[in-house]
């Protein structure tokens, strides 16, 4: 079990993703890149994922770095800020890291894009390496070079655009990952589909039972379908100027709902609810159907991904000041992503806020 993908950079090759079942090709790549007994390597973890894989990996790349060290984290949304960031530099800074080393971010979404933030901003910039262990970052935030921390209450609010040198899933870790954790990575790869692959959504949703009792080779197929997507469209545009911001659908809605939730819901379960609010939407204003609304929940609970805000704690109305604070805001108006048809997504700032609330609404029936 192999695959391997090409990320390109303004029309020229950027990073590889492989795709494997274990870490036994991490050394030699590391070596291929240029990495070896003369750099160092720093190993960015939380202290979920440490015990499970950091130790055994520091132990592994010993035989091929100078030193391996491993700078732990607390696990957790809370500790995406500034302040964590700064812990990191402490440690590259005692450990005499410089510009020729490489810092490698072995975790999820959070660990990825504050180790990718803390890469791009120390020494203005170190290498560093993807190696994400959740179904969500795997398909979603290990791609594409969006790095960054949460700042107050305003999520990955501070960040750059920063390419890591490779990728490297490996899809074992996938067993040991919490069932409605493993499942919250659907979100991202059911919402590939709907702004892109109507095909590709199809065949994800009737491999269902194969890929929930996460067959490796089922597994495999789709994570190697979402990211032929979504690299597609980074290459296309890897600073979100026009059709990566397609990426966005269900997240406006989405993350209000998650930072109103204080992140008891994961990210890919605000997705699927911001989601169904566009697609509500979309059918209400545009041209998809309503029974395309119906098979898309039904798909999402097929995966248990919710459709609807069960006794919230919070009103639509709050769902809807929270959008106020999203990032993707320009010149005071929100840029909505909709749906023409399942595989076909576009951009819009027309919808009122009397509109974006009948779609919150929709969510709290």
């Amino acid at each position: 079990m192999s695959k391997l993908l090409s990320i390109s950079y303004q029309q020229k090759p950027c990073y590889e993703i492989h795709i494997e079942e274990d870490f036994s090709m991490l050394p030699s790549l590391l070596c291929a890149l240029g990495y070896g007994a003369t750099k160092k390597a720093c190993i960015l973890t939380d202290d979920h994922v440490a015990p499970l894989y950091g130790e055994a990996l520091q132990a592994q790349l010993q035989e091929t770095f100078q030193l391996c060290t491993m700078h732990v984290i607390p696990a957790g949304e809370a500790h995406k800020n500034t302040d964590t960031v700064g812990k990191a530099y402490e440690h590259l800074i005692c450990h005499g890291f410089d510009r020729k080393d490489v810092l490698i971010a072995l975790g999820g979404g959070v660990v990825g894009d504050l180790c990718g933030f803390t890469a791009a901003t120390y020494l203005r910039g170190i290498d560093f390496v993807q190696i994400p262990t959740t179904l969500l970052s795997q398909v979603d935030s290990s791609i594409g070079g969006k790095t960054g921390v949460d700042f107050m209450q305003y999520k990955n609010m501070v960040g750059a655009f920063y390419m890591p040198k490779l990728v490297y899933m490996n899809l074992s870790v996938l067993h040991t990952l919490p069932e409605e954790q493993y499942c919250s990575g659907m979100g991202e790869i059911l919402k590939h589909g709907q702004i892109k692959d109507a095909a590709y959504f199809h065949q994800t949703a009737a491999d269902w039972e194969r890929i929930l009792k996460r067959e490796l080779p089922a597994v495999e197929q789709m994570i190697y379908g979402s990211c032929l997507i979504k690299g597609g469209v980074v290459a296309r545009d890897p600073k979100e100027q026009g059709e990566r911001a397609l990426l966005n659908l269900g997240h406006t809605i989405g993350h209000a709902i998650e930072k109103l939730s204080d992140f008891r819901l994961f990210h890919g379960q605000c997705v699927s609810l911001g989601m169904v609010a566009a697609a509500y939407l979309s059918s209400r204003y545009g041209t998809y159907s309503s029974e395309q609304l119906r098979q898309l929940e039904e798909i999402l609970a097929r995966f248990h991904l919710p459709c609807r805000l069960q006794n919230p704690g919070f009103t639509p109305e709050e769902v809807l000041a929270a959008t106020r604070m999203d990032k993707k805001m320009e010149a005071g108006r929100i840029k909505f992503i909709l749906l023409k048809e399942p595989g076909e997504a576009y951009s819009t700032k027309e919808l009122s806020d009397e509109q974006l609330l009948d779609g919150i609404r929709y969510l709290f029936c």
